[in-house]
């Protein structure tokens, strides 16, 4: 009698872990849209008081230049956002969207929150 199904071999148990990880997180993403131009994916639990839109860089909305930033933030508990750092994207989609982020305010909470902010620039909108 063999102690773990197959599935569960040694090699496997990343790939497990990896699954339950998604099947964790995936639920709690959210689409929120900001602008014509922009939409925000937020993964927590947190809800945003204000939300300012990041400007789309005119330069790169003219060439249909469009993508996704993601950026790791660190909200205080009074919902001021205290540290952005930029997790992936277009450097200059990303300093757009880390000048708006940065103005954001969330509901107040009883400690500090890390959220992963995903924002889309579609330069079609």
């Amino acid at each position: 009698m063999k102690p773990f199904p197959v599935l569960v071999r040694r090699r496997s148990v990343p790939h497990l872990l990896c699954l339950l990880v998604l099947g964790l997180t995936l639920p709690l993403a959210g689409e929120n849209p900001t602008s014509s131009a922009q939409k925000t994916e937020r993964v927590n639990a947190r809800k945003v008081l204000t939300q300012v839109a990041p400007e789309y860089p005119p330069d790169l909305k003219r060439a249909a230049i469009g993508g996704v930033v993601r950026l790791d933030i660190i909200v205080n508990p009074r919902g001021a956002v205290d540290f952005v750092q930029v997790a992936g994207g277009n450097p200059i989609l990303a300093e757009a969207a880390t000048r708006a982020v940065k103005q954001w305010k969330y509901v107040p909470a009883s400690s500090t929150t890390n959220i992963r902010v995903i924002l889309r620039f579609d330069p079609s909108h």
